[in-house]
């Protein structure tokens, strides 16, 4: 692995990536990882949305407002990045409340035909590639923090549990594929939250208190899924607003899902009695 490492760093120095940053701990651990692989990171992040931390995690770091897209991009080529991800989500309530469009951002939504997550993201891509920035994925520099296939946890899920999971499973599916959400809550065959405006802990916290404890949370990608943004993503967070409502499983999606600082979120989930498991 060391060995690997430091071919890795040394096909790497000097290259620049650049970071378009969103909310949670995914783009500061993707900027530490970067970093450790020898990359000089540029990130363009948001006002009211990013971190403040990360600032501390990156070599450059640029502040816009959401919907700044032409200042965007004027902030990754004036730092000579060629290659960039797009990592963190956008809070959809913040979308209705704290956008102002700039003149390209505004040129870009004529061009929408659906305001869907999927097709807004896809149209973004396009339009930085086309000023010759690559949006590479979002597993960019990231091995070793996918789930993977089987249980992570001590406790395994039950008969019952698995019920719920299986079901949850193929719910996921079909509400993805309609790109409501990437998250469902379900409690004995019944789905009693699913993912929308308000995001995973939102859902999770709402569903989990009408179920009254023993809920099961399935988090999967869409089947339209585009690897270079909007991965399922859970850190411990998620199991801290789990534990609250007495949530009892959470299933992911292998090799597609991301576990946020992996180690404290898998051993809050032992202390909490939930089990973690990555489905294929």
């Amino acid at each position: 692995m060391a060995k690997q490492v430091a071919e890795h760093r040394h096909a790497s120095d000097g290259q620049r990536i650049g970071l378009i940053a969103g909310n949670g701990r995914f783009p500061i651990i993707f900027a530490d990882n970067a970093k450790r692989l020898g990359y000089s990171v540029s990130a363009v992040a948001h006002e009211g949305e990013t971190d403040p931390e990360l600032a501390r995690h990156v070599d450059h770091i640029h502040w816009i407002k959401i919907g700044q897209f032409g200042k965007l991009i004027e902030a990754l080529k004036g730092d000579g990045v060629q290659r960039a991800v797009m990592l963190g989500g956008i809070k959809k309530t913040h979308i209705f409340s704290t956008v102002r469009p700039d003149f390209r951002a505004l040129a870009l939504a004529a061009k929408l035909i659906h305001l869907k997550d999927d097709d807004i993201l896809r149209r973004v891509a396009e339009e930085i590639e086309q000023e010759g920035i690559q949006i590479c994925e979002s597993t960019f520099g990231l091995e070793g923090i996918l789930v993977e296939e089987g249980t992570l946890t001590r406790r395994e899920p039950s008969k019952k549990e698995w019920e719920d999971i299986r079901y949850g499973w193929d719910v996921g599916k079909q509400i993805g594929a309609l790109d409501i959400g990437q998250c469902v809550v379900v409690k004995d065959r019944v789905i009693v939250a699913v993912e929308a405006v308000e995001g995973t802990d939102g859902a999770i916290r709402r569903g989990g208190e009408l179920a009254h404890g023993g809920a099961v949370v399935v988090k999967r990608c869409k089947p339209q899924q585009d690897l270079r943004f909007d991965l399922p993503a859970v850190g411990p967070r998620t199991i801290e607003v789990m534990e609250s409502v007495k949530a009892s499983v959470l299933a992911l999606e292998a090799g597609r899902g991301i576990l946020l600082d992996r180690d404290d979120t898998i051993a809050k989930a032992n202390r909490a009695g939930i089990a973690i498991i990555g489905m294929t």
